[in-house]
């Protein structure tokens, strides 16, 4: 597949599991906004741990938050609450129409863009003083692009929050892994859906039109961030959230960049 297939697909799978009440699609309950509001919030990068409060600004207030790959009516309007000017950029029409609804019913100042992550040219260089990318980019065939789009519309000083799969999960039998808990070696990594299972085995496994992912290695996740400029100052994970592999090893990773005031010599 080309560039603008995965987009296309992706697109059309995010709006489907929206329909289908993912629970990544689900908006949060006025209640959360309103605790929000009151300085009592909490936002999730990888599975349904917290991030940690020193990884985020002491206020919120006036803070400029791109929430990138972050649709579905969550994470940016309890930002938004807690006082940023919050930007939602997402590839699914249908997510960013959660966000909105949120906005609409709360009464939330929030603006949303419909978008491919690796291409964020609706913005202006240092545009945010902070990216905030749950885990998403397993749905992105590379990363490259993304992490330099991120330093680019960043303000010096500015920090990338981003959640990512670990690729080791890719190493396993998906069917055996679901249906029997049963950690079998089959995939060499990295891991593509597009060149590692058949539409055939895709639609039997999760259904027709499901979502491509894309393992990625840690020299793109890490590595990548390093190589346009990134410090890394925080790293984290957790496990997963929903599969067998959850006893024995760490699903998620998450780190915490910043662009450096002055580049480095």
């Amino acid at each position: 597949m080309d560039r603008d297939d995965v987009v296309a697909h992706n697109r059309a799978a995010w709006d489907k599991e929206v329909a289908n009440d993912n629970e990544w699609t689900r908006p949060v309950s006025p209640a959360v906004i309103e605790r929000a509001r009151a300085g009592d919030w909490s936002v999730v990068l990888i599975g349904y741990e917290p991030v940690p409060a020193e990884w985020l600004p002491t206020s919120l207030v006036g803070v400029d938050i791109l929430c990138l790959a972050s649709g579905g009516g969550q994470q940016g309007p309890v930002l938004a609450a807690a006082g940023a000017n919050v930007t939602v950029f997402d590839n699914s029409p249908s997510q960013l129409k959660q966000d909105e609804g949120v906005a609409k019913r709360d009464h939330l100042a929030l603006r949303t863009v419909l978008g491919d992550m690796r291409d964020l040219s609706a913005f202006e260089d240092s545009s945010f003083d902070l990216v905030f990318n749950p885990v998403s980019n397993v749905f992105c065939p590379e990363l490259g692009s993304v992490w330099r789009e991120c330093f680019r519309v960043l303000r010096p000083g500015g920090s990338l929050l981003t959640g990512f799969v670990n690729p080791d999960i890719y190493l396993f039998d998906f069917e055996l892994l679901d249906t029997r808990g049963e950690l079998v070696v089959r995939h060499r990594l990295p891991f593509s859906d597009v060149t590692h299972t058949t539409a055939e085995e895709r639609d039997r496994l999760y259904g027709p039109g499901a979502a491509l992912e894309y393992s990625h290695t840690l020299t793109e996740q890490i590595g990548g961030q390093l190589e346009c400029g990134f410090l890394l100052t925080h790293f984290a994970e957790a496990p997963h959230h929903s599969d067998a592999t959850a006893e024995y090893m760490s699903g998620y990773f998450a780190t915490r960049a910043i662009k450096p005031d002055q580049p480095e010599r």
